[in-house]
């Protein structure tokens, strides 16, 4: 068997690469230090996040939405779809509909509304905490629908409701309610604590 032995340098040679260690040892402790100021800033602006209040307030109201089912006619179909698993609303912060007005903050009019049914939306709108949204969603919600022209239909819930956002459509898919959802997540977003309700612009 072999035995490899390492190389054996010359006193000359041994001197010299002792010397070349020393000197890249020399170069590298005088060179410039980094400005320190530099990569602090970095670290800051990846770890601290600096805001307001109402922008965090507003993004915490984003993403724990409450949502009231007032499913009136055939546009509730398209909202219940919407909270089933294909279209997976609970990624939008809205994990569980509310049956009391006391626990949501957002009231979703789907359907037709009739003009003896009015009082009973406006009490449970009027039972919801502050701060609190209303969307109208489909054709008839919006402005009356196919049934305008009757005398017992409300000619969109804004009669008796402010409403935040229309979404229109007969009736609209679960994908045009979640859209109006980051329509209105976008409205909340320029909210103040002061006054969440500001118009979206």
């Amino acid at each position: 068997m072999e035995i490899i032995r390492p190389d054996v340098f010359t006193p000359q040679e041994a001197d010299q690469a002792e010397g070349q260690l020393i000197n890249s040892f020399f170069d590298n402790c005088t060179s410039q230090f980094p400005d320190p100021a530099k990569w602090i800033d970095e670290e800051i602006h990846r770890n601290i996040l600096l805001t307001t209040v109402d922008i965090a307030i507003a993004w915490a109201r984003q993403r724990s939405i409450f949502p009231l089912m007032f499913g009136l006619a055939c546009c509730a179909f398209e909202m219940i779809g919407m909270a089933a698993s294909r279209f997976d609303v609970s990624r939008f912060g809205m994990d569980i509909f509310r049956w009391s007005p006391r626990q949501a903050d957002l009231m979703i009019v789907a359907g037709t509304v009739t003009w003896k049914m009015a009082p009973a939306i406006r009490m449970v709108y009027d039972q919801m905490a502050e701060p609190k949204w209303v969307i109208a969603m489909g054709a008839c919600a919006v402005s009356g629908g196919t049934f305008r022209e009757s005398y017992s239909v409300v000619p969109g819930v804004n009669r008796i409701l402010p409403v935040d956002v229309y979404i229109p459509g007969c009736p609209p898919r679960p994908e045009g309610l979640i859209y109006g959802i980051t329509r209105l997540h976008a409205k909340m977003i320029k909210g103040t604590i002061d006054n969440p309700n500001l118009s979206l612009k």
